[in-house]
């Protein structure tokens, strides 16, 4: 009786060598599709976070251009002066945190109505690294006093 207990459990030993190399395979599969997924969330993530930082700088880069253009058109202690008399926004690039960003600005003055100047003022800022490029704009509209 004791002999024909042992010739069972080792009759279920060589059965059961078969499934743990089955569940150890599906453990490694398993775990490696969970490492891919992994993986592509970081880089996901991380594009995420470049964009973010690029839209930023670029949002930054149009208020700037918009105060230098609100700075020239309306002077302290001066009457307000016409879009044509000051230039193109001054290069930005060299500043910390504006490298490879840029700047553009456009002023227009034609609306006068009894003696008030209404101005619409637009600057954007755009900034690229590699191949991601982004871009901001702000508009104001203004008058003159």
């Amino acid at each position: 009786m004791f002999h024909s207990v042992s010739v069972k459990k080792i009759a279920n030993r060589k059965q059961l060598r078969g499934s743990a190399l089955v569940i150890a395979i599906f453990v490694i599969v398993v775990m490696s599709l969970l490492g891919v997924a992994l993986v592509k969330m970081l880089r996901t993530s991380s594009n995420t976070v470049v964009y973010e930082v690029l839209g930023t700088r670029a949002f930054h880069a149009a208020q700037t251009g918009m105060q230098w253009q609100l700075q020239k058109l309306f002077p302290l202690n001066n009457p307000a002066q016409r879009c044509t008399s000051f230039g193109p926004a001054p290069a930005i690039d060299t500043v910390d945190g504006f490298q490879s960003c840029q700047v553009s600005t456009s002023c227009e003055d034609n609306i006068e109505v009894s003696g008030v100047r209404y101005y619409r003022l637009t600057s954007t800022g755009s900034c690229a690294v590699d191949d991601v490029v982004t871009s901001r704009t702000i508009e104001v509209q203004a008058r003159s006093l």
